[in-house]
C-alpha cells in the first residue's frame, strides 16, 4: 500500500469508528454529560486519571475546565491526577505505581463529586484502584474504555457511565475518547455559559 493509500485508510477507519460510536454512545454520553455538570453546578469537582495518552487526555480535560473550551464562562473545578511529580513518585515508591490515583482520589475527592477513568483497555490497574477510591467517596464514575471495556465494566455501580468506544485499536479509541471528551466541555460550556461569545 503506497503512503497516500495509507494515510486515507487512516482517515476511513477514524470516520468508521467515530459513527459507530455516535450510534451506540450517544445516550450514554448524554447520561455522563449530565453526571459531570450536576457535579459541577453543586460546586463539586471532576477528577480525571490515565495513563500515557490517557494521561494526556485527563490533562486536556482539566485544562478545558479550569480554562474555557469555546464560551467564555467561570473557572470550574477539574483535577488531573497525573500532573503533580512528586505525589506521583513519592506515591508510587511508598506504595507503588497502583496507588498512584487512588491515593489522590481518596484526598481530593467529595461525596458528589465525579471522577473521569480514562484507560483505552479497560484494564489499567492503577485507573481501576482509582474507581474502587471513587466508590469509596460516593464519587460517580465515568469510564472511557474501548471494545468491551476491560476489566473497569464489572466495577461500575449504578449512576456510572461507561462509554466504550467499539473498536479494539488504541489509536482508534484514542481519538474518538478526544472527542467524547469534547462534548463533555461542550455540555458544560452550555451549563454556565454567561453569555459571553
Amino acid at each position: 500500500m503506497d503512503s497516500i493509500n495509507r494515510i486515507r485508510q487512516h482517515f476511513a477507519d477514524s470516520i468508521r469508528v467515530k459513527q459507530a460510536s455516535m450510534e451506540s454512545l450517544a445516550l450514554p454520553l448524554v447520561n455522563a454529560c449530565e453526571c459531570v455538570t450536576r457535579a459541577l453546578l453543586a460546586g463539586g469537582r471532576v477528577l480525571a486519571c490515565g495513563n500515557g495518552g490517557s494521561a494526556a487526555d485527563a490533562q486536556h480535560f482539566a485544562a478545558e475546565l479550569v480554562g474555557r473550551f469555546e464560551t467564555e464562562r467561570q473557572e470550574l473545578s477539574a483535577i488531573a491526577l497525573t500532573t503533580d511529580a512528586s505525589i506521583l513518585t513519592a506515591v508510587g515508591n511508598d506504595y507503588g505505581f497502583q496507588h498512584i490515583f487512588s491515593r489522590q482520589v481518596r484526598a481530593l475527592g467529595r461525596a458528589g463529586d465525579a471522577l473521569l477513568a480514562i484507560s483505552t483497555s479497560g484494564n489499567s490497574g492503577n485507573v481501576i484502584a482509582a474507581i474502587h477510591a471513587a466508590h469509596e467517596r460516593e464519587m460517580q464514575v465515568i469510564a472511557l474504555t474501548g471494545a468491551e471495556g476491560g476489566q473497569m465494566r464489572d466495577l461500575l455501580q449504578t449512576g456510572d457511565i461507561l462509554l466504550a468506544v467499539p473498536d479494539k485499536r488504541t489509536a482508534r479509541i484514542q481519538e474518538t475518547h478526544i472527542l467524547l471528551i469534547h462534548c463533555l466541555c461542550d455540555a458544560i460550556d452550555t451549563a454556565f455559559r454567561t453569555g459571553i461569545e
